[in-house]
């Protein structure tokens, strides 16, 4: 005879069987998750106080009630029905758990809550399958979380519309579309004219709302299908979705027409700017993402530079264009630099935010390339270094001189503290690169707790089969990993969960005026507390002000970076 699983736990004497014993129901009143208990028919002998909140159902109504006939489990993202887990429990006698994506509904109440559940037999003294029990733990608050993140991080805060991340996976995606031979789409590339004028005469606080202003400008010159983004300053990037041509072109006239006329209004001031506006067609024959950007800057680039048109289509003879604008001059002088040894390594410190903090990063190492005796920071020469394949080749030149610095003490570090050392996305996707870290480990001594890793979201997303083999060997040698520029891609939450990294840096966008910018605030304070849920530890990167720093250690930011603490200087050679 079979017995509850309420009937399982020890009473005392005169105690019925449908309830536990009053110590052990006050201690499961008692926890933050919700249990649910059934018997071996899947019909429900207990539910603890948290399960009551949760379901909104209460235990008089539940008790005796079938586990699926009260409670049911879909999708969260399509409203797919889930299996019911007591009787998956039941059947198999295993452990079910429906994960994240679970949303629970009360067929009572029509309580509708993402959850995460995991069912577990309960067995009787003889090994007998005597019920299920089954806990409930809250997740709305997360996922509120996370979607508030996820439009904060695809979107711009200045103009709403979305940011240059994810218009490029936008992009990326019509650029498959278009490969396959499906359909056909239109990029445009706006920059604004005389916008500089605005800021220098009137302030950034007017030309913040110009640049609104102009962005429903555009949105409204487009179909509700399109994509419009906002790339950075003056910039923005128009998607024409299954666009012709032609159409595409007269699109971009009309805005440029609407931008021509616009006046913007200033106080005492009035305002007219212009647009030039580049246009490259997404086809069957389109290559890479970045060739398609660089494709149509190059041919706003061209319209710029012409007098009485102010919408240009690439062509293949902006090439020429290209090659005025110093690519080929970049290659020349990148090549000659790996050859001739003409980069440098720079540093900038990292501090605990607070006396005490944990063991963690030191410094940041940085390449500098030296251009008629002037040091060129990476920014500068990194488009080119990615269009030409280059950049494995640099990181490992940064890579093999920053552990020979460390071996040679022209790099001390304090006790527990770690280097950094940055790893670009095309290098995450060489595969004989992991040998090559290996290798120079080895070589010079170091020892892998010395060094940190910094991968980027996009690098991470875009190599995840090569990132997770990298990120797990060397991780298991000792050495530590953040994942760079989080908060900009809701992506590098999702890959938290399956890559062990050690810290978060937070973007450097969100840091810059996070004194006074109540949205910055807001995302900052969301990504730490997302973090305290996971065990990640914090780095504020780009904290450029007294402000920034002190709202970094307010937040409870355990490493902070920028030139508030420190600017990167260059390495000094061992004495």
């Amino acid at each position: 005879m079979l017995v509850t699983a309420a009937e399982m736990l020890p009473r005392r004497e005169g105690e019925g069987t449908s309830a536990p014993p009053a110590r052990a129901q006050f201690a499961l009143d008692s926890f933050g998750e919700g249990i649910v208990t059934t018997d071996a028919h899947g019909v429900i002998d207990y539910l603890n106080a948290s399960a009551e909140a949760i379901t909104g159902m209460r235990r008089e109504d539940a008790v005796g009630q079938g586990f699926g006939a009260m409670l049911g489990f879909v999708d969260e993202h399509d409203r797919r029905a889930l299996a019911d887990p007591v009787q998956q429990c039941l059947v198999t006698g295993n452990r079910v758990n429906l994960g994240r994506r679970s949303l629970l509904i009360s067929r009572a109440t029509g309580v509708e809550l993402g959850v995460e559940a995991t069912a577990s037999p309960i067995r009787g003294p003889d090994g007998d399958l005597a019920g299920v029990a089954v806990m409930l733990h809250d997740m709305s608050e997360l996922r509120g979380l996370t979607q508030q993140m996820s439009y904060q991080a695809s979107h711009d805060a200045l103009t709403g519309l979305v940011n240059r991340r994810e218009f490029e996976r936008r992009l990326g995606e019509a650029l498959e579309v278009a490969r396959s031979g499906r359909q056909a789409h239109v990029m445009c590339y706006l920059d604004l004219d005389r916008f500089k004028a605005v800021n220098d005469t009137s302030g950034h606080l007017a030309g913040d709302n110009m640049l609104r202003e102009v962005a429903a400008l555009v949105r409204e010159g487009v179909r509700d299908s399109d994509t419009v983004a906002r790339l950075g300053g003056d910039e923005f990037g128009v998607l024409l979705v299954g666009c012709p041509l032609d159409k595409a072109r007269q699109i971009a006239d009309d805005i440029a027409r609407a931008i021509a006329e616009y006046r913007f209004v200033w106080k005492d001031r009035i305002f007219s700017v212009g647009v030039s506006i580049g246009i490259v067609e997404l086809t069957a024959e389109s290559n890479s993402l970045e060739e398609v950007l660089s494709a149509a800057d190059s041919a706003c680039y061209v319209a710029k530079k012409q007098p009485d048109n102010r919408v240009y289509v690439y062509s293949s003879h902006d090439e020429a264009v290209a090659r005025s604008r110093g690519e080929i001059h970049w290659l020349q002088r990148l090549q000659s630099a790996l050859r001739d040894g003409f980069f440098e390594l720079y540093v900038q410190p990292i501090e605990p935010a607070r006396p005490g903090a944990p063991s963690g990063p030191a410094l940041e190492v940085f390449v500098r390339l030296h251009d008629e005796g002037q040091p060129v920071a990476l920014a500068e020469f990194f488009p080119a270094a990615e269009r030409y394949r280059l950049m494995s080749m640099i990181d490992r030149w940064v890579l093999g001189s920053a552990l020979a610095a460390l071996s040679a003490g022209a790099i001390r570090l304090p006790p527990g503290r770690s280097l950094s050392i940055n790893i670009s996305g095309q290098t995450l996707a060489d595969p004989s690169f992991l040998e090559f870290v290996v290798d120079e480990l080895d070589r010079t001594g170091v020892q892998p707790a010395q060094i940190c890793f910094e991968v980027a979201e996009t690098a991470v997303i875009g190599n995840m089969d090569h990132a997770r083999r990298f990120v797990d060997v060397l991780h298991g040698m000792g050495c530590r990993f953040a994942l760079d520029d989080f908060g900009t891609d809701l992506g590098g939450f999702a890959n938290l969960k399956t890559l062990p990294m050690d810290y978060l840096k937070i973007d450097g966008s969100f840091m810059r005026d996070l004194g006074r910018d109540t949205v910055s605030q807001a995302m900052v304070s969301a990504v730490v507390g997302m973090a305290r849920t996971l065990n990640f530890r914090l780095v504020a990167e780009q904290v450029e002000d007294v402000a920034a720093l002190e709202a970094a250690r307010a937040m409870a930011i355990d490493f902070v970076q920028g030139h508030a603490i420190g600017r990167p200087k260059p390495l000094a050679p061992a004495a």
